[in-house]
């Protein structure tokens, strides 16, 4: 009897794009294509689980061994990404009878998406197709998020980066502010994200190594703003060290529980769309305390500057794309790979495996006793957690003085589905 071909491998990113979820596509593709009596093709979803309900897939077969390798050091999202929530199978079935047509036409068997705590419920969702509907596919989520508050992981893919960027940031805008503060800038305000942990924020800490340091105050998601306490600190550190610089995650809360930068708004997954806390910090110095100040928004810049990116970082993301792989070679399905600390100094980790039902919708908060008793620093412990995810540089190739980053080619597969979907 003649061999079954191998399946094909659907490969998505989901959700915000990093600094290195590239890194993790790389790690991906180039196992898959050392295992080709295996897995078949890779089929990349143009902007995630849309381009599979859209069936507009992408041949990464086409892109040649060096395109695929120059992704390890190329930011955001090489696919394209989406904010896009599968409904429970019996909610809207038709979305779950539309991938089962397109993974049959395209002899789909492997599908590993690319996210954060959103993205793993779509996965487990995905894994549920042979249970639930008898189409059977392997399902593996592969972490990722700047956030870090994913479960179980150590660390999630993204975050060590953005950690690096932001002490970086707050560590340079420090020495400005303290050179200008005689006659000038008394305050600096950096926004960082967050919207519910205090992870991101918490990095920023790392910049300040001994008294006087910037950044000299941090606000966190996980404790309630205090305008008073609050501002009577930024008065003391003025006085004590002529300026003061402060980090706060766009997730502070005030007593009500209510997000000070809420705009109203609400993005695809139904989450607040924040309208930015920094000049909201900020006017509140002006008014209380009349300093003059200068507000920053990290913002995209944060979790793009793959020029600065951690080698932990890179490293373990590009880990975590081939132990997907590896995972599904071995017959697994429903869950996520891995990074568990095995010590602290030296740094050292391997990998590990969660079950998706642990994993999906869940949020590692920051641990309290990772903040110092007054709510506006970080402690040793949280340092000593921190630390060892920004070491090292993985700088990309430069040309004329600029990152050069690759720009896949993206063939579009040929479709065999005449129906159109409406996401």
């Amino acid at each position: 009897m003649p061999t079954r071909k191998p399946r094909n491998a659907f490969y998505a990113q989901s959700g915000g794009v990093t600094a290195v979820i590239n890194a993790s596509a790389c790690g991906v593709i180039e196992t898959c294509r050392k295992h080709k009596s295996r897995i078949g093709k890779v089929y990349a979803g143009r902007h995630g689980i849309v381009g599979a309900l859209t069936e507009d897939l992408i041949d990464t077969s086409k892109e040649p061994a060096a395109s695929i390798r120059a992704l390890r050091h190329t930011p955001s999202g090489a696919f394209g990404s989406a904010r896009y929530k599968l409904k429970k199978i019996e909610d809207n079935p038709a979305q779950y009878e539309r991938l089962i047509e397109v993974f049959k036409a395209h002899d789909i068997g492997y599908f590993f998406y690319n996210g954060g705590g959103d993205s793993a419920d779509t996965c487990l969702k995905v894994s549920q197709l042979a249970e639930k509907l008898g189409y059977p596919i392997q399902a593996i989520h592969v972490p990722k998020t700047v956030d870090n508050d994913l479960p179980i992981t150590d660390c999630c893919p993204g975050f060590g980066s953005v950690a690096k960027y932001v002490a970086v940031s707050i560590r340079e805008a420090g020495f400005d502010v303290a050179s200008m503060a005689k006659t000038s800038t008394k305050v600096f305000v950096m926004e960082v994200m967050g919207r519910h942990a205090g992870w991101i924020a918490a990095a920023g800490g790392l910049a300040s190594e001994k008294a006087g340091d910037a950044p000299h105050i941090i606000l966190f998601p996980e404790i309630t703003f205090d305008e008073e306490r609050f501002c009577a600190r930024v008065q003391e550190c003025v006085e004590k060290y002529g300026y003061c610089a402060i980090v706060v995650s766009e997730g502070v809360k005030n007593s009500d529980g209510k997000f000070l930068s809420d705009a109203g708004l609400r993005d695809a997954f139904g989450h607040a769309q924040l309208g930015g806390v920094a000049p909201v910090i900020a006017q509140l110095i002006k008014s209380k305390l009349n300093y003059k100040y200068h507000w920053a928004v990290a913002d995209y810049l944060q979790r793009a500057a793959r020029h600065i990116a951690s080698k932990v970082d890179v490293e373990q993301a590009y880990a975590l794309g081939k132990a997907a792989v590896d995972l599904a070679l071995k017959g697994h399905n429903s869950v996520m790979p891995t990074i568990v600390r095995t010590a602290h100094k030296p740094y050292k980790w391997k990998l590990g495996i969660a079950q998706l039902t642990d994993v999906a919708n869940q949020e590692k908060m920051l641990p309290r006793d990772y903040i110092t008793e007054d709510g506006f620093f970080i402690t040793a412990k949280a340092r000593r957690y921190l630390s060892p995810l920004i070491q090292g540089e993985d700088y990309p190739p430069y040309k004329n003085g600029l990152p050069q980053y690759v720009k896949l080619r993206n063939a579009p597969v040929r479709k065999k589905i005449r129906k159109t979907f409406v996401v």
